[in-house]
């Protein structure tokens, strides 16, 4: 009997749909396809696949609602979240559109008279993307846009979570033209597809966006055949507010960045660090906002904050609740959960923890959940110290209205995004990607299409 994956609505742990398991040899012969459609679809000209990439995109914006509810019903995000995550989605597929036909090489001007040097770039080949459940759309087009753009072909195995998002946009796909071994879909568990893809000799780059560990694995496994990798991988970030900062404004940002996805984001405000002379009032208004989001079903227009994807995520988030209350941290609000392990639902209100201390493991494990820990700082230095102090470095935020104060964070905090009275920094068209061991590479803006090419040099001579 063939083994399938089943799908569960979090939010009531009731069966959405059973998926079938791809075979090892399915896969096998699912990347050997991939790697002969290279040879057409790498030379398709540029503005032929932009146009295959628009018609993507806008059969994509056509089926936005039916996509949407998919969304919700296999992650659990509140249903305008998973509406906002289309267009999110569809925003990369139109940018990297226009960069397929901005693949630029260049000339360079010889040491001698006699030859001409030609720089131009092509398709690194087969690429092998493994994406999260948590954006279960975005970061699969995030990574198939540019691959498809540069004229690389394309297959990824999605979480075993979440994969009907990710089934949908690619039947999508082929019905607009892409070829169907240009992008395809193959299902399974990620330790076992991992392994698949890493020895390929098929697959030229892997792309992975998940946690560290499992980023280095997929590293340390590519080298054995030095593929080209791409990670986005676990972050922690840090939310500083210095003392003259808006506070009304920093509370709605705060709760933008904290509990989008019920805080289950790789760029969250896991930690706020707030001057102490303003953390009182700062705290006494996060809490009463906090309070004021509705816990609930996705499904449910009016639900602010869905469940935790899992049993696992929601021990964990727990554990650390419980750690910080252990170790002398305030509850202001929150630390009340609706959960039910035998149905498989997992619902968590809405935490804020004052008096927040470094030893505590909610200030170096991400959380993943709708918790935010407060600590305070007396000088911007030691907020720099703190921030700074894991081995993560992909988002940071920082609210302040003096520029001398905001440059100094900017030039000092170790991290690959950064907002600046911005809770919300994601988009196409910048560069995303962390620093230290929070991943390798961009994705968006014009240096997401750049792992995704090969550079060859050309020195003509006898001319």
């Amino acid at each position: 009997m063939t083994e399938a994956l089943q799908v569960k609505n979090p939010a009531t742990g009731e069966l959405v749909e059973e998926v079938r398991i791809n075979t090892e040899e399915e896969i096998l012969e699912a990347l050997k396809k991939g790697n002969a459609a290279f040879k057409k679809w790498s030379k398709m000209n540029a503005h032929e696949r932009s146009r295959l990439l628009k018609k993507w995109a806008d059969r994509i914006q056509k089926e936005k609602e039916e996509i949407a509810k998919i969304m919700t019903l296999e992650s659990g995000k509140p249903i305008n979240e998973s509406l906002g995550e289309v267009d999110y989605a569809t925003s990369y597929i139109d940018w990297y559109a226009e960069e397929a036909k901005r693949i630029y090489g260049r000339t360079i001007p010889a040491n001698s008279e006699s030859k001409r040097i030609v720089v131009t770039r092509q398709p690194v080949g087969l690429v092998a993307a493994i994406t999260p459940w948590n954006f279960p759309a975005a970061m699969m087009t995030r990574k198939a846009a540019p691959a498809l753009a540069a004229g690389c072909t394309f297959i990824v195995k999605p979480a075993e979570e979440t994969p009907l998002t990710t089934i949908k946009l690619i039947e999508l796909a082929h019905e607009v033209g892409i070829p169907e071994d240009a992008i395809q879909c193959v299902i399974g568990y990620g330790s076992e597809v991992g392994k698949i893809f890493t020895e390929s000799e098929y697959v030229r780059k892997i792309t992975f966006t998940g946690s560290t560990p499992v980023g280095k694995h997929l590293i340390k496994n590519s080298a054995d055949t030095v593929k080209h990798v791409s990670m986005e991988l676990g972050g922690h970030a840090p939310l500083i507010i210095a003392e003259d900062a808006d506070i009304d404004f920093v509370v709605t940002q705060t709760i933008a960045s904290k509990f989008r996805n019920a805080g289950q984001t790789c760029i969250c405000a896991n930690r706020v660090l707030v001057h102490e002379n303003i953390a009182d009032e700062f705290s006494s208004k996060l809490t009463k906002e906090v309070l004021k989001l509705k816990v609930g079903n996705g499904l449910e227009k009016r639900t602010q904050v869905g469940p935790v994807i899992n049993v696992k995520g929601f021990d964990k988030v727990m554990s650390q609740i419980h750690d910080a209350k252990e170790k002398g941290a305030e509850v202001l609000c929150g630390n009340q959960f609706d959960a039910d392990r035998e149905a498989g639902y997992f619902f968590i209100h809405p935490t804020v923890l004052k008096n927040v201390s470094e030893n505590m493991k909610i200030m170096q494990e991400e959380t993943f959940g709708p918790v935010v820990p407060i600590t305070t700082f007396k000088d911007i230095k030691e907020a720099v110290q703190i921030a700074n102090g894991t081995p993560y470095g992909l988002a940071a935020y920082f609210f302040t209205n003096d520029y001398r104060t905001g440059t100094f964070l900017h030039e000092n905090l170790d991290f690959g995004i950064v907002g600046w009275n911005d809770g919300a920094p994601s988009t196409a068209q910048a560069p995303f990607g962390g620093m230290k061991e929070s991943g390798l590479g961009r994705e968006g803006g014009i240096e997401g299409i750049e792992p995704y090419l090969e550079t060859k040099y050309l020195s003509v001579g006898g001319i």
